[in-house]
Parts: C-alpha cells; sequence; structure tokens
C-alpha cells in the first residue's frame, strides 16, 4: 500500500530517532536524511490511517500557485494552517494591547482558560484579517514564502522569475532537461520570512511519457506537516502533468531532518496501531489547461475512506 511508506518512517523515527531540541523548546525524536517513493499510478497517497483534510491542501497548494503569501485567501477558504505564525507577529508587536499570548504553545495544553482565551484571541486576528485590508496588509502577509519564492522570485536586479511558469513551458520543449527545477529558498530573504521554506527545492523527470517529482524538504514535522506536503506535492505533480500533457509517474519525497514531536508520541502510537485503508483516486478536471484555470471545484478525491482524524498540537 501506498501508505505503508509514510508508517515505515513513522516507526522508525519512534525506534530509532535521536532526542534533539528544537527552536520550539517542545524537543522531537529526530533521523537525518530519508525517502520514500509513492508511485501515483497506484493511487492518490492521502494518509487513510487519519483523517487528513484534503480540503485544506488544496486551498494551500492554490493559494501557492497564486504567488500569494498573505492568509487572507487562506482564510476565505476556511484553512487556518498558516494561521499561528501570522497571529504570532501580531501579539509580539507593540500594537497589540490584548492579555499575555507568549509562550502559547505550551501554555495551551496546560491552562484550560489560557486556551479558551488563546482561541478567542485568534478568532478576532482572524477576522479583522478577512475584514480590515490595512491590517490584513499588515498582518495577513508572512513574507516571501513559498508562494513568492515559486512565482515571483526577486532577482538583485530589481525583476522577478516564475520558476514553476518557466519549468512547465521547459517541460513541453525539452522534457529531457535535468534542470526541472523550482527552488524556495533564498539566503537572503530566510530572515525575513514567518517561516524559513521546509520544502526547500523540488525536481521533474520526464521519462516515457511520465512525469516525476522529487521534493527535499530540510525538516519535516512527521507527524502533522508531513502527510500535507506528502499530498501537496502529489497533488501538484499531478496537475502539472495535466498541464503538460503527461501520465503520473512517481511522488520522491526526500528528507532530511525527520522529526516527531515529544508531544505528538501519543498520537503516532495511536496511529500505527491501526491499519490502512485503500488509498483514495485523484480526479482532477479535464478542462483545465493551464494550472491558472484550477479552481476548488476542479479538484476531487474518489474513495476516499480515512479512519477518525487524531489532534495534536502545532509547534510554533
Amino acid at each position: 500500500m501506498l501508505e505503508t511508506a509514510y508508517l515505515d518512517l513513522a516507526r522508525k523515527i519512534m525506534t530509532e530517532g535521536h532526542y534533539k531540541g528544537d527552536r520550539t523548546g517542545t524537543g522531537t525524536h529526530s533521523i537525518f536524511g530519508y525517502q520514500m517513493r509513492f508511485d501515483l499510478s497506484e493511487g492518490f497517497p492521502l494518509l487513510t490511517t487519519k483523517k487528513v483534510p484534503f480540503g485544506l491542501i488544496k486551498s494551500e497548494l492554490l493559494w501557492f500557485l497564486r504567488g500569494d503569501t498573505n492568509i487572507r485567501f487562506l482564510l476565505q477558504h476556511k484553512n487556518h494552517i498558516w494561521d499561528e505564525w501570522a497571529f504570532k507577529k501580531w501579539i509580539e508587536s507593540d500594537e497589540y494591547t490584548g492579555p499575555d499570548m507568549t509562550d502559547f504553545g505550551r501554555r495551551s495544553l496546560v491552562d484550560a482558560d489560557f486556551a479558551k482565551e488563546y482561541q478567542l484571541q485568534k478568532a478576532s486576528f482572524d477576522q479583522r484579517i478577512l475584514d480590515d485590508d490595512t491590517f490584513a496588509a499588515k498582518y495577513g502577509d508572512l513574507g516571501l514564502v513559498y508562494g513568492s519564492q515559486w512565482r515571483a522570485w526577486q532577482t538583485t536586479k530589481g525583476d522577478t522569475i516564475d520558476q514553476l511558469g518557466n519549468v512547465i513551458a521547459e517541460i513541453k520543449r525539452n522534457p529531457d532537461s535535468r534542470r526541472l527545477i523550482v527552488s524556495a529558498w533564498n539566503p537572503e530573504d530566510v530572515p525575513t520570512m514567518a517561516l524559513p521554506p521546509c520544502h526547500t527545492m523540488f525536481q521533474f523527470y520526464v521519462n516515457d511519457g511520465k512525469l516525476s517529482l522529487q521534493l527535499y524538504q530540510r525538516s519535516g514535522d512527521v507527524f502533522l506537516g508531513v502527510p500535507f506536503n506528502i499530498a501537496s506535492y502529489a497533488l501538484l505533480l499531478s496537475m502539472v502533468a495535466q498541464v503538460t500533457g503527461l501520465q503520473v509517474g512517481e511522488f520522491i519525497h526526500t528528507l532530511g531532518d525527520a522529526h516527531i514531536y515529544t508531544n505528538h508520541v501519543a498520537q503516532v502510537k495511536e496511529q500505527l496501531s491501526r491499519t490502512p485503508n485503500p488509498a483514495p483516486k485523484l480526479w482532477l478536471n479535464p478542462e483545465c489547461k493551464e494550472l491558472s484555470d484550477f479552481t476548488m471545484k476542479d479538484i476531487k478525491l474518489e474513495g476516499y475512506e480515512p479512519q477518525a482524524a487524531i489532534k495534536a498540537p502545532v509547534a510554533v
């Protein structure tokens, strides 16, 4: 089964991972250097041992493909997976006058009243992003994150480069190229990003009429983040294959620091106790001929039968 590749990674970290501190202060169990392969002709690699919300994956990828870096588009699609970083910028600003929300990642786990207040403050923040253009421009923008680097890489000459657009054109013109690469890691921009890119670069490969994609991810939150990354890049591969007239090949996921946070261990054990269901199938609207044609309704899953969701806190 496609899902076995992911479960094997989680199992390996649980049994062989090294304890390491991290920037969030949470602590992780970690291994370095790991690769998973997913043959997309066998199905779409969205986990079934826990429910993964595919709508969030779709809207996030469409956000990237727009070149957008402001969470307003995500909030308009009820997607909150980038909220924490924008909210953190707000509560650490001189303009914020509400209750102290610092160290919220750990405090929310042990203080129910604090957790409730935190959610109220964040809900108010999200609504203000939706309603207030000026506030959204200042506090909703996450800096030069994925969408900007993929679609409008800023050069030292003041120009921008549409990396992904150029790669798609090159796939059509010269499918044997070894330069079908998109990079999100720009050392000059890293200090201004809300979160420096975890998935740092990806490369396409064409053979026998099939398009494959390899992602290099410097850092992977295996319980919460990596399932999203697998599905997101498998979706990206499928969309690019459609607009270039190719069949889907393999998604190859190469990880640097692959880790499980210490406050996710119980959740991972629960997931590993479950047996995967068959992988779903991906449907893309065949009328979409360019990446810009795709909307939420043009991307659907068929036969997705996941087991219950397993909740865990995000380390910010």
